[in-house]
C-alpha cells in the first residue's frame, strides 16, 4: 500500500463561519489539503477523513464551547472536501485522538501504509494527539505544515516544533 492521509476535523464546526469553534485561519487550508489529496489518490494513497463527533451532553464541553454534536451538520466534512468522502473512509471520534475508541488502529493494520500523512486541524490538539498515537504505535508520519492550523499561533509554531523533535514526525 501507498500512503494514508489522515484529514483531521476538516469540518462545518470549524470550518464554516457561524459555528461555536469557527476559526478563519483553517480556511487557506482547502486549497492545499485538496491538492495534497489529489496528489495523494493519484500516486494509490487512501483517505480516512477523522471527524469530530460529541453527545449533547460531553465533558469536552467543561473545557471547550459544544461543538460538533451528533445530529447536527456541525461534525460534517466541509463540502469542499466531501467529494473525497468514500461511504467508508470516515471515522467518527469524540476526543482529541483519531485512535481513541475509534476503529483507526484496525484500518491502519488492514491498510498497512508506508507512512500517514496527517492534515487538518488543530496543530496542537487533535493533529498533534493523533500524530503521537500513531507514532507510538510505530508508523511514519508526515506532517505538511502548510496543511495544519490552529486557533493559537504560538501553539501552532510549539506543536510543529514537538511533532517533529520529539514525537519524530517529518514536519516538511
Amino acid at each position: 500500500m501507498a500512503n494514508v492521509v489522515l484529514v483531521i476535523d476538516m469540518v462545518r464546526g470549524f470550518v464554516e463561519p457561524g459555528h461555536n469553534l469557527y476559526c478563519e485561519g483553517y480556511r487557506p487550508l482547502i486549497p492545499r489539503i485538496q491538492a495534497l489529496l489529489e496528489r495523494e489518490t493519484a500516486a494509490g494513497s487512501r483517505v480516512l477523513f477523522i471527524s469530530d463527533h460529541h453527545l449533547p451532553d460531553d465533558l469536552e464541553f467543561q473545557i471547550f464551547p459544544v461543538h460538533c454534536v451528533i445530529g447536527t451538520e456541525e461534525p460534517e466534512v466541509i463540502p469542499e472536501l466531501a467529494g473525497y468522502l468514500t461511504g467508508d473512509n470516515l471515522v467518527p471520534k469524540n476526543r482529541y485522538s483519531g485512535f481513541f475508541n475509534t476503529d483507526l488502529e484496525k484500518r491502519l493494520a488492514d491498510l498497512q501504509p508506508e507512512k500517514v500523512i496527517v492534515c487538518g486541524v488543530c496543530t496542537d490538539i487533535c493533529v498533534l494527539h493523533t500524530t503521537s498515537d500513531a507514532r507510538n504505535r510505530d508508523y511514519r508520519v508526515e506532517v505538511p505544515a502548510d496543511c495544519v492550523a490552529t486557533f493559537d499561533p504560538d501553539a501552532h509554531t510549539w506543536a510543529l516544533g514537538h511533532l517533529e523533535k520529539i514525537l519524530g514526525a517529518q514536519v516538511i
